[in-house]
């Protein structure tokens, strides 16, 4: 039961504008390592049978489930921005953060062992790239609040269609 939420911006996909070219996790990839491998993304591109594809980030949960978990308090939540950071040095890649996970947003690098997740770019100037370099614009940069506002607006207009 995913029932995670956030106060706090994160990066969203529509599923009707996505259409599965995974250049959100190689941008994110090299933005990150400095190499185009969608394995060390951390956004993952998902397909569920053939009609629905998505993009899945790190979703800046209230009192994040991943934070919750951790036995070496290696998680800390940002309290302004909500993004987690890991510290490496207190990370001993137990997997715990991604059983926790209600949105499978985090992984386990292969390199170092240590556990990975979408920090929105926060060095980059421009923000999230993955958001910056779509290009059908599916993903975004939001808040749930954000979110339901264009759903209500988007039911609106289809309602008054009718």
């Amino acid at each position: 039961m995913v029932s995670s939420t956030s106060k706090h911006k994160y990066i969203t996909c529509d599923p009707e504008k996505c259409i599965g070219c995974q250049l959100c996790e190689y941008v994110c990839s090299y933005t990150k390592t400095g190499e185009y491998n969608s394995y060390r993304s951390r956004i993952r591109t998902i397909r569920v049978d053939e009609i629905l594809i998505t993009a899945v980030a790190c979703r800046t949960c209230e009192h994040a489930p991943c934070v919750t978990v951790c036995t070496r308090d290696a998680l800390e939540q940002d309290e302004v921005t909500g993004i987690i950071h890991i510290n490496d040095h207190l990370c001993d890649g137990c997997a715990w953060c991604i059983e926790a996970c209600d949105f499978g947003a985090i992984s386990i690098n292969p390199i170092t062992k240590l556990a990975e997740m979408c920090d929105q770019c926060e060095e980059e100037e421009q923000g999230p790239q993955c958001v910056l370099w779509c290009p059908k614009d599916a993903l975004e940069l939001t808040t749930p609040d954000q979110r339901a506002q264009r759903a209500r607006r988007k039911l609106i207009t289809e309602e008054a269609l009718h």
